[in-house]
């Protein structure tokens, strides 16, 4: 048996953290099995469903990596295989037509609740024989009353429903077109969808959908419903606790393999284990490991992985990801220096891409103004001969390196007795408009001779102006 699994978002909304999970999760057990990894589109809510969401989602895919075998497929372009199973359920005796309208559901709905029993469905027009011409009807599942459903979950266990707690479902709406519990079972029986790995609140639906895969003569698949994510404050992940869509995190500055990182440890663990390649994902990764209880998300621990990731990761691949935010920042890298030698001078300390990004901006372009706290603390008349002494001595270096240029800033300090902070700072700011950047003879190498210069004049001008 080929092993196959599927990651099945809605497009009412951008990838959010818990479906990245979810997919995550689905593709790490196809890739350990050698299976395949399915990617479905379920659009049939028509209201909401959109085009924007459909490219946020298939985005949000590229750029973590996770590629699919098959797909995307789309429920929309299926609706003819939907009614043809439907037709069939109502043939067979497994689904029928009822009338009740909404106000007659609501009214019973009410009355269900004053006698303190769970409200569902009493099953009216369970038994009508003889159509209704001219009434709307929804088409809904005839489930077994007696009985009971075992889902062998693969990380909660044996879970056990008992069918007189589950009313009979709608599948098919006034207008016809089929609701999710009867196209996630259509859809998962035609594409052999072995194992399903999907967030604990579709567990009340699997009775639900084995109860159909049973009316059809089919096997349901594997099942393991994972815990949801929580926010610090523990209540259930949402857009107040931080930026939760995928794409947001790009926006951010995080490599996906951070995120991704972080991801498989929310809910799976491997030892004490904590930064795992995407081969290592692959090959430890076990449903078994899965924690039954809920995961915090923690901002903190995923920008320390990024951190990590930035500072370990081959420059060449930084600059892969790094690309696209210089171009949010319209800095044209042929006016600078080599991109790859300024990712591996701030490699140590970044992190964030989009810090990297905009710490580029001085090396390519020239600043407006300097900070003001810095320039008050750093550019002050007692530091004005020592910089025009640097100056001049700039000016005689014939070798442009880190190391000409330590010599020379080391002469300076030694000539007026200053420890090199109290020089190396003012230089800074003078030449990055700030006080942070690589070390400063690195900084200087990087940034050229000429422009190092002609920064350097520029704040020996402001200290005589101020």
């Amino acid at each position: 048996m080929t092993i196959c699994t599927r990651f099945a978002p809605s497009p009412t909304g951008y990838l959010h953290i818990g479906g990245a999970r979810t997919a995550l999760f689905s593709w790490l057990y196809a890739r350990k099995q050698g299976g395949n990894f399915i990617l479905r589109i379920e659009d049939t809510d028509l209201e909401r469903s959109s085009i924007e969401s459909v490219n946020a989602i298939l985005d949000s895919m590229a750029w973590l990596g996770l590629d699919y075998d098959q797909g995307p497929f789309y429920q929309t372009e299926r609706f003819s295989r939907y009614q043809e199973i439907i037709n069939q359920l109502t043939d067979s005796g497994h689904a029928y037509r009822c009338y009740c309208s909404k106000e007659e559901l609501e009214i019973r709905r009410t009355e269900q609740i004053a006698r303190k029993e769970k409200p569902r469905y009493d099953g009216k027009c369970r038994h009508l024989t003889t159509p209704k011409e001219g009434i709307p009807y929804v088409i809904r599942f005839k489930n077994s009353l007696d009985g009971q459903v075992q889902i062998r979950d693969l990380v909660r266990g044996t879970v056990i429903f008992q069918n007189g707690e589950l009313d009979d479902l709608i599948i098919a709406r006034t207008d016809g077109t089929p609701t999710y519990n009867l196209t996630v079972v259509v859809d998962d029986m035609d594409m052999g969808i072995t194992h399903v790995i999907r967030g604990d609140d579709h567990l009340n639906n699997t009775p639900r959908q084995s109860n159909i895969f049973a009316a059809l003569g089919k096997e349901p698949p594997s099942y393991a419903h994972i815990p949801m994510i929580l926010g610090t404050d523990k209540q259930r992940l949402s857009k107040r606790h931080g930026a939760v869509s995928v794409m947001s995190y790009r926006d951010l500055g995080y490599l996906p393999e951070a995120l991704l990182n972080y991801l498989v440890r929310l809910g799976w663990s491997h030892g004490d284990q904590e930064v795992f390649t995407i081969e290592e994902m692959i090959k430890l990764f076990n449903i078994k490991d899965i924690n039954q209880s809920a995961s915090v998300f923690n901002p903190e621990k995923l920008q320390w992985l990024n951190q990590h990731y930035i500072k370990n990761s081959d420059p060449h691949h930084i600059a892969q990801h790094l690309y696209w935010y210089l171009e949010q920042l319209k800095i044209d890298i042929s006016q600078g220096p080599n991109l790859i030698d300024l990712i591996k001078a701030q490699q140590e300390r970044a992190k964030t891409l989009v810090e990297m990004a905009q710490n580029c901006v001085p090396f390519y372009y020239n600043f407006q103004d300097y900070e003001s706290i810095a320039a008050e603390k750093h550019l002050t008349i007692s530091i004005l001969e020592p910089l025009q002494a640097l100056k001049a001595h700039f000016e005689n270096v014939s070798s442009w390196t880190a190391s000409e240029i330590h010599q020379a800033i080391s002469s300076i300090v030694e000539k007026y007795n200053l420890k090199l902070a109290k020089l190396a700072q003012p230089l800074r700011v003078a030449v990055m408009g700030r006080p942070i950047s690589p070390p400063i003879d690195i900084t200087l190498e990087l940034l050229g001779k000429e422009k190092t210069l002609s920064r350097v004049e520029r704040a020996i001008e402001w200290i005589q102006r101020n």
